[in-house]
């Protein structure tokens, strides 16, 4: 298999601190990844640098093959599907659910003069109804709830047809059964071998959908663990990661993970 995002001896330090600190780190392709770490671990800037809105201060990032510094960078982008609450914040809230999504077959955030094909819209309609979005296409974006939002994202980040899903937080904020609709919902995508390698950034092991392969644990910028869930995704590393001990454990096809109780 090869490689859709190859991390070298990467460190990114601004203001004299370092966000990432010589990070290695490789994702082949129809590999469905999941990056673990407390809040301020790099896990937001593993993303920034995997779509191409940061480049290394130090080492070298290959995405789909391109080099970070010596590739067009408008050229990458398209090839690459992100999902979270930046993109959100970009998109108009008055614009309804299907041209939200539709936008993005442009690399657009809202509706100019630009005009859809049958097929366009037809693609749109598919990845909506497969997130159980199709009650909603009229709706403006605005008026939707934290889960039907985080839906419509996945659906305009597949629009493209990408060979890479980024997804950041896409459970954060949501209550007990949006979580639980949306991590079903995307566990039935890491389990089509025709969807894209994914990468999907959380603090918690309750959202990692079935079907994801492989974790990566970030603390302080350094990597702790990385590799298939079911070998690294333990008691041990976890409590590293997050700096308290944790007791990890599988439940079906589902993890869970708790504190140990004060003495």
């Amino acid at each position: 298999m090869s490689e859709v995002l190859e991390l070298v001896d990467v460190s990114v330090v601004r203001d004299g601190h370092a966000l990432l600190d010589d990070v290695s780190w490789s994702v082949k392709e129809g590999e469905r990844w999941v990056i673990l770490g407390p809040n301020g671990a790099g896990k937001t800037t593993l993303l920034n640098l995997a779509s191409s809105y940061l480049f290394p201060s130090k080492g070298t990032a290959t995405v789909l093959g391109d080099r970070l510094g010596a590739v067009d960078v408008f050229e990458l982008r398209p090839r690459i599907g992100m999902a979270g609450i930046a993109m959100a914040d970009k998109l108009p809230g008055s614009q309804s659910v299907l041209r939200t999504v539709l936008t993005a077959a442009y690399g657009m955030t809202a509706h100019w003069q630009e005009e859809y094909e049958d097929v366009d819209e037809e693609r749109a309609r598919a990845f909506l109804d497969r997130l159980g979005m199709t009650e909603y296409l009229d709706r403006r974006f605005g008026t939707l709830s934290e889960g039907e939002r985080k839906r419509t994202l996945i659906a305009r980040a597949m629009m493209t047809d990408p060979e890479l899903l980024l997804l950041d937080e896409p459970a954060a904020g949501l209550d007990l059964g949006g979580r639980e609709d949306l991590v079903r919902r995307l566990g039935r995508l890491a389990r089509d071998p025709y969807a894209p390698s994914m990468v999907m950034v959380t603090h918690h092991v309750e959202e990692i959908a079935p079907g994801f392969t492989h974790v990566l644990m970030i603390r302080q910028g350094q990597v702790l663990a990385a590799g298939p869930l079911e070998t690294e995704l333990n008691s041990r590393n976890l409590s590293r990661c997050f700096g308290l001990p944790l007791v990890v454990e599988k439940r079906g096809d589902r993890w869970t993970a708790q504190g140990l109780p004060l003495s």
